[in-house]
């Protein structure tokens, strides 16, 4: 059974990473104020007192326009705070998971980024991220670096909690149809993290690395915000009549937003396979299912 620490376990995919992680181990859950991530020793107090063989990151600075005003705090709890915990756990030879998201690119190529794509991020925010993407590899050891996108939750604030407040209080609608990425439920991006760990450390070891890991397929915000209004199981309250296209600029923000930033997913796909029992056939390659498909499933329940 593995000693788990995880970091953030308040957020909408720690919350869901604390109910799927139970299985493999003993699971120690902290967040703020238990630990500051903002806080270079808060961390390391943290790590040594619990002496995990699995770290998982689930905390993120993503105000995404307030970093913007606060740089600085920013880059200490996306960047600082992981490259302390990469070093830590490098020091235990413990695994290190941590998330980072499809906003380390501009969103200028067209096509669905790979991991081999060149990062550039045109907010703080991604910067920070990448950061900290680059931090963990330049210590190096046992880590996976999981990029996702647009993580929603039906738990917590998030988009879809939002366009649901708005159909219940607006006749119209106007979201953005020019901003495009992978819609990600949080529990399946728990659900497949906890199905990698449960291979053992050894396995994980041999395969470390960055990866892109979100829901399969994209969609612009407005095709997400139909399918949430379609999903609704509620749909007697929603007032909402119409839902209407409009562009980034017509929502001016203190952070700019990459407008096509999905993420192919494949080349995870392809290194954690399926195999039937007492076979090497690869049976298929794991990855989320169809953002729809998910979206149902989230709305269901």
């Amino acid at each position: 059974m593995l000693k788990i620490l995880l970091l953030g376990n308040t957020g909408q995919l720690g919350w869901e990473l604390h109910r799927t992680l139970q299985p493999l181990g003993k699971v120690v859950a902290l967040d703020y104020p238990e630990v500051n991530m903002a806080d270079t020793v808060s961390i390391r107090k943290t790590v040594q007192e619990h002496c995990p063989e699995v770290i998982i990151n689930a905390t993120a600075y993503t105000a995404v326009d307030k970093a913007e005003s606060e740089p600085e705090l920013a880059e200490a709890i996306n960047a600082t705070g992981p490259a302390v915990l990469a070093e830590e756990s490098h020091k235990l030879n413990a695994l290190l998971i941590h998330f980072s998201t499809d906003y380390v690119f501009d969103g200028k190529k067209g096509s669905p980024y790979t991991e081999t794509d060149a990062p550039n991020p045109i907010n703080v925010y991604g910067l920070t991220k990448l950061h900290g993407e680059q931090a963990i590899q330049a210590v190096g050891g046992a880590y996976l670096i999981l990029r996702t996108s647009w993580v929603y939750s039906l738990r917590r604030e998030s988009f879809v909690s939002k366009v649901l407040e708005w159909a219940r209080t607006q006749k119209t609608l106007r979201i953005v149809d020019d901003q495009i990425a992978n819609p990600t439920w949080a529990r399946m991006l728990a659900e497949i993290t906890a199905q990698v760990l449960a291979r053992g450390e050894e396995y994980i070891h041999e395969r470390a690395g960055l990866y892109h890991l979100a829901g399969d397929g994209y969609a612009s915000r407005l095709e997400w915000a139909r399918k949430i209004l379609e999903f609704d199981p509620h749909r007697e309250t929603q007032v909402c009549k119409e839902i209407l296209p409009a562009l980034t600029n017509d929502f001016p923000t203190p952070a700019q937003r990459p407008l096509f930033s999905a993420l192919n997913c494949d080349n995870f796909a392809a290194t954690f396979t399926l195999h039937p029992a007492g076979t090497s056939r690869v049976l298929r390659g794991l990855r989320l299912p169809p953002w729809e498909a998910a979206m149902r499933m989230a709305m269901e329940r």
